[in-house]
């Protein structure tokens, strides 16, 4: 494609999935999504390569979406999915890390030909179990665990699945709409998309993706290329909740390539403090892209030039049924564990580690008509000292 008219063209794309995730926003019953912004909004080629993605939303939710879409594609492959499907999972160990977080894919057609896919991750009001924390003892404990499965088949409502859902939740209300609402900004997208693509006369994304994904990846591996090669390490340890976590981090810089491994962090706790890979992969792709390139778009093309290791049953790459609530409140650190070994070969790009995390607080109880009501509040902290300048004050970083 010409230079001037991809430009055009990944304008209008970022212009459709905002539109996915302000219809999202504009549309949801909780201010966890419409206020407090905890989503991911993403449109995907056929293939499940993400190519873009909305301006709102959290690292952990987006890189997170984007390693989830071959789990969606493995389990529907594109010739058993037909208009009006619309897919959901909440499954730690294939999304975001947590029960609460839950992605819905809607699967874009033009006639019978599937062409795209728009997806979200939204932190949901409640998912059943034990009220969102680090106390459970297993997976099991901490609520409704959703397998990939459809919502809509055919454009015609799970039931079953739906009842299971209110059953299970204590503000049914609040947790369907949301649902609701993200497959809701997934058809705008979709609307939008095709407009998009019937105007500049594009059969398939594939051509317009590849020039995206590959322009970030060359990007980024200019960048890494550019920086002096070797070993560099790095901890963090933490005050932990029965004990002291450390996080280690390694990472190798060999030609245009760079390997992060965790090994010698903690292993898994008996607390929900756990990680799941997919999130410590989202984290850590993040801590580099903000460190060696962060002005090219975050696509299917960041990930492709890193290879991220962290040893199974680590407190970092936990398996199944361990409990992993409060992932967020370890999670949250991968970026400040990578910068802090990247200083070593771009110092001038790394800020000190701050007191950003997130403190979720979450309260229920009944109304006087007896309901349950649960209501969440996020809080943040300021960030470390920036090289050149002052930290930034209640900015959620790295969320």
């Amino acid at each position: 494609m010409d230079p001037i008219t991809l430009d055009i063209c990944w304008n209008r794309l970022i212009g459709v999935v905002n539109e996915q995730a302000a219809a999202l926003m504009r549309t949801s019953f909780t201010s966890i999504v419409r206020e407090a912004g905890d989503l991911s909004a993403g449109v995907f080629d056929r293939r499940g390569f993400m190519i873009a993605q909305a301006v709102t939303g959290t690292p952990g939710h987006i890189n997170s979406m984007a390693l989830a879409m071959k789990h969606f594609l493995a389990a529907y492959p594109l010739e058993t999915l037909r208009p009006g499907d619309v897919l959901i999972t909440n499954d730690p160990w294939k999304t975001s890390g947590h029960l609460n977080d839950v992605t819905v894919c809607n699967p874009v057609f033009r006639g019978s030909d599937c062409i795209a896919f728009f997806a979200s991750t939204c932190h949901s009001a409640d998912i059943g179990g034990h009220v969102l924390s680090a106390e459970a003892r297993e997976v099991y404990e901490e609520g409704l665990f959703i397998p990939i499965m459809k919502l809509y088949d055919g454009g015609r409502l799970n039931e079953s699945l739906a009842a299971i859902i209110r059953a299970n939740t204590r503000v049914p209300d609040l947790v369907m709409g949301d649902f609701h609402a993200q497959v809701a900004g997934g058809t705008v997208g979709g609307e939008r998309l095709l407009e998009f693509m019937d105007e500049f006369g594009l059969e398939r994304l594939e051509t317009l993706a590849d020039e995206i994904i590959t322009r970030t990846e060359r990007a980024m591996r200019q960048a890494i290329a550019a920086l002096r090669p070797g070993e560099y390490r790095y901890s963090i340890t933490s005050d932990g909740f029965d004990e002291p976590i450390t996080i280690a981090v390694r990472c190798e810089i060999k030609g245009d390539d760079l390997l992060v491994d965790f090994t010698g962090s903690s292993p898994a706790s008996r607390r929900g403090i756990n990680v799941v890979m997919n999130y410590t992969e989202a984290y850590t792709t993040y801590g580099v892209k903000v460190i060696v390139s962060p002005d090219v778009p975050n696509n299917e093309g960041a990930f492709r030039v890193l290879r991220i290791t962290a040893p199974e049953g680590s407190i970092l790459n936990v398996r199944p049924p361990a409990p992993v609530a409060a992932r967020h409140i370890v999670g949250h650190f991968l970026p400040h564990a990578v910068a802090g070994a990247l200083k070593g070969a771009l110092p001038d790009r790394v800020m000190a580690e701050g007191s950003a995390n997130i403190w979720g607080l979450q309260l229920t109880g009944k109304n006087a008509d007896r309901n349950p009501w649960v209501y969440t509040f996020f809080s943040s902290g300021g960030t470390g000292a920036r090289p050149h300048q002052d930290g930034l004050s209640a900015t959620a970083f790295p969320s």
